[in-house]
């Protein structure tokens, strides 16, 4: 039978270890690869409330007999578990008849440590459960969950409505409907943990016991591990999502890609497991028995890195374009329901120098523009923002005014011609210094400037 005739021993227990785990057991771990005492899986089931502890045999070969089962069962009963305990022998091939109904007479008897036999035709049947393709031993992902891309209460252009909401003099009521486009990212969230000590002659010199967790984008791009921000999203809101198919995306988006997983679990968990390796990779100095400074390169093994989880979703990745009248404002989010990271936001940048500090922002009617404090004047005949980009501007004796158009300019320059010389003034010098000096001192001013006084 050709299945998974290209693995070792050991990597068949790598195999099957990432098969129980999608099954649903959990606390899945591999045990030491030596004196295993019959014991090549480790790992926890709930029955009724109760957790069991489950010992697994694996047996790459095509026949296993009954000496093989007696000595899982004995495993079993020696196992240090508190709690009920029972066997699983899975092999690729099959089970000899003594060896069948040796487990069968322990369950008959009602033995405190019964023995489960997976033959290759049982894996068959898991294979088809969680994605085993059997003739690589590769798991591949089977996943069509993802966080919510939309947020109930306020609908798909909710978060881009927020978004404009302290730009300064701009209507929201008169805000056109977003277009928008949502992208399914598939990522697949990793939990392990690394159990490694390191010794010498002089005892322990290092140690390494630690759980992580990450979030690693699993595209068909190389992995990559997402930033805090993004990680803590799909960690904290993994329990709460949804069917893709059981969307109406049609109606939510304008277009919507679904991409594919780039690689199967397995490599995942392989690109985990280098990862932590290199991750942990230290060089420790110590002093000998013989008073020798030494210097030891520590690196864990494969033993000592153990995936817990690898749980796939997809991420949903939501990109607006918001349109006012010459401009387009562009804003993205990765997304789960109400919760979300923006990553872009074209609303919050002045559209004359890219500025996205600014402490405030303005909108200018006259154009659709966004700008910062720098880039955002006071129209002279209607009193109302506009940028420096679209105004027409003009010197009237020392200082430049700006106006929406050329019509305004103009109207403009004529109320300028018919202002009395004090009303010119007042329009020359900055409004806080005419406060202050008040009408004869403009007047002086004004005199002083044009070179008669």
């Amino acid at each position: 039978m050709p299945i998974l005739d290209e693995l070792s021993g050991f990597e068949f227990e790598d195999v099957m270890e990432d098969v129980f785990r999608n099954v649903g057991y959990t606390n899945v771990r591999q045990a030491a690869k030596t004196a295993d005492e019959g014991r090549d899986i480790l790992m926890d089931e709930r029955v009724n409330g109760t957790t069991r502890g489950v010992v697994v045999e694996c047996k790459h070969t095509g026949t296993v007999g009954r000496p093989v089962v007696q000595k899982l069962h004995s495993a079993v009963a020696t196992y240090d578990f508190d709690g009920p305990k029972r066997g699983i022998a899975v092999t690729t091939g099959t089970f000899t008849g003594p060896a069948t109904e040796y487990a069968q007479r322990l369950r008959d008897n009602g033995d405190p440590y019964p023995i489960e036999l997976i033959d290759g035709k049982g894996l068959r049947s898991i294979a088809e459960e969680v994605g085993l393709d059997l003739y690589n031993g590769r798991i591949e992902i089977l996943c069509d969950e993802t966080l919510r891309p939309t947020d109930p209460t306020s609908g798909t252009d909710g978060p881009v409505r927020e978004a404009f909401r302290d730009i300064e003099n701009l209507d929201q009521t008169k805000l056109s409907t977003p277009t928008t486009h949502a992208t399914f990212e598939p990522v697949v969230l990793v939990t392990a943990t690394v159990d490694a000590v390191f010794e010498t002659s002089v005892g322990v010199i290092h140690r390494i016991d630690e759980r992580t967790q990450f979030v690693v984008r699993a595209a068909r791009t190389q992995p990559r591990i997402l930033d805090s921000a993004v990680a803590s999203l799909v960690s904290e809101n993994r329990g709460q999502t949804v069917r893709i198919e059981g969307l109406d995306l049609a109606a939510d988006f304008d277009d919507h890609e679904v991409q594919r997983f780039g690689k199967t679990e397995t490599e995942y968990k392989e690109w985990a497991v280098d990862r932590l390796k290199q991750h942990h990779a230290t060089t420790v100095s110590y002093t000998g028995d013989n008073n020798v400074d030494y210097h030891k390169e520590c690196v864990p093994n494969h033993s000592d890195i153990s995936v817990q989880s690898i749980e796939a979703v997809y991420l949903p990745d939501i990109h607006q374009t918001t349109t006012i009248q010459e401009y387009s404002y562009p804003y993205a989010y990765y997304a789960a329901g109400p919760s979300r990271v923006t990553h872009e936001d074209g609303t919050h940048e002045c559209v004359q120098c890219g500025d996205a500090d600014a402490a405030t922002f303005t909108f200018c009617s006259n154009c659709g523009s966004i700008n910062c404090e720098s880039h955002i004047k006071t129209e002279r005949l209607e009193q109302e923002p506009v940028c420096t980009g679209c105004a027409v501007t003009d010197r009237f004796a020392l200082r430049r005014k700006y106006f929406y158009s050329e019509a305004n300019r103009d109207a403009f320059a004529d109320e300028y011609a018919a202002m009395p010389p004090h009303e010119k003034a007042r329009e020359n010098v900055p409004a806080a210094i005419a406060a202050v000096v008040g009408t004869v001192g403009v007047l002086a001013l004004l005199l002083v400037q044009t070179g008669l006084l």
